[in-house]
């Protein structure tokens, strides 16, 4: 799991916006404004068959500020991404 969903900067992270990018969902923010301290993404392929699939998650970040449950009060009433 992406270590972000737990994060201060969440919502104004370049690094969480990349990986919304990549994984093709809404931004929390069209323009983030913070750029972190060596953030370390695992890039995870899944096999199913003939279908590839890629996570990205963030595991580590030298900005990382612990505030849990940040992305959930962002987005209330949506699940917060695995």
């Amino acid at each position: 799991m992406c270590i972000c969903v737990d994060c201060h900067w969440v919502d104004r992270c370049s690094t969480y916006h990349a990986v919304e990018t990549r994984h093709g969902v809404k931004h929390l923010t069209p323009t983030p404004d913070f750029a972190p301290l060596q953030p370390r993404i695992n890039v995870h392929l899944r096999s199913r068959g003939l279908v590839t699939t890629v996570e990205w998650d963030v595991v580590a970040c030298n900005s990382f500020l612990r505030d849990l449950g940040r992305w959930q009060r962002l987005r209330p009433r949506e699940a917060v991404p695995t």
